[in-house]
């Protein structure tokens, strides 16, 4: 059996960081959201693996029933949504840790998005604003 080469691996010209760092800047992200999102946000699991599915290039995914299609009828007893941010893809994207922690936030933004039911077009005029933004932070 012969292996196929990993495309997200680790590479001595890109950063990467410790599991632990990666998972408090994700719970920076989510903390960033802003308040009038996350008071509505419930029965959602953010998680950190270290690889997207085979065959893809993802940055982070949402499994859930978005925010606008429940209701208490139709909602009752399922299992927690779940955002997966996917660290070893990030990190290869970046070139310092300062770009992660912006991939991160941008991902979180991102799959946040999609639990409240944006659709992509809206997400990308969402994080262009918010980049926009971020470019008039001072460090």
């Amino acid at each position: 059996m012969s292996r196929r080469p990993d495309p997200f691996g680790r590479s001595p010209f890109r950063p990467s960081m410790d599991r632990s760092r990666f998972e408090d800047l994700v719970g920076e992200a989510m903390a960033e959201i802003p308040k009038r999102f996350r008071k509505l946000i419930e029965n959602l699991t953010v998680m950190v693996e270290d690889d997207c599915p085979p065959g893809t290039s993802l940055l982070g995914l949402y499994h859930g029933v978005p925010y606008p299609h429940r209701s208490p009828a139709s909602y009752g007893n399922y299992p927690p949504d779940v955002i997966v941010i996917y660290q070893r893809p990030i990190e290869s994207i970046s070139r310092s840790d300062e770009e992660i922690k912006d991939h991160v936030r941008d991902t979180v933004l991102h799959e946040v998005g999609h639990y409240f039911g944006l659709g992509e077009a809206e997400l990308r005029e969402i994080e262009r604003a918010v980049r926009e933004q971020r470019k008039g932070e001072t460090p």
